[in-house]
């Protein structure tokens, strides 16, 4: 599992293995937040033993699939509150990460702690193309 770090609280990564997810469990995050709809491709481990692998190594597991075109609000608010509230370190996952760090973006900017400005030079210092979450910014932050 590719894996970047945003700040001492939050990272974002690709698909991890139940063998990560244990992993992950051993370094002291506390939440793992799933992304990614069940069956967006072959071989993905899916939301039921993701959670088990969670529950295992004493993670909380939000389970909050989304696409691209499929962000809403709400989905922005859940996750935004979930890691606000974890109580320690935590980890969302998507395929490659990007649209967890859309999520957590599109969170920042509404919360007001980073300029819708700032999105792209924000996700190119890390590696990832924010250019989603500009749109859906444009389209429904007003």
């Amino acid at each position: 599992m590719k894996r970047t770090t945003i700040d001492s609280k939050f990272s974002v990564a690709g698909q991890p293995s139940p063998a990560e997810i244990a992993a992950l469990g051993e370094e002291g995050v506390t939440l793992l937040i799933n992304n990614r709809p069940d069956g967006e491709e072959p071989g993905q481990p899916g939301a039921a033993a993701e959670r088990a692998a969670a529950q295992a190594a004493g993670l909380d597991y939000l389970d909050l699939p989304v696409t691209g075109p499929s962000i809403t609000r709400e989905a922005v608010e859940r996750f935004h509150a979930a890691v606000e509230a974890a109580p320690g370190p935590v980890v969302a996952h998507c395929r490659s990460g990007t649209r967890s760090l859309t999520l957590w973006v599109i969170g920042e900017v509404l919360a007001g702690r980073l300029s819708r400005d700032e999105v792209a030079a924000f996700g190119a210092r890390f590696g990832y193309d924010l250019s989603g979450a500009e749109r859906w910014l444009d389209a429904n932050a007003a």
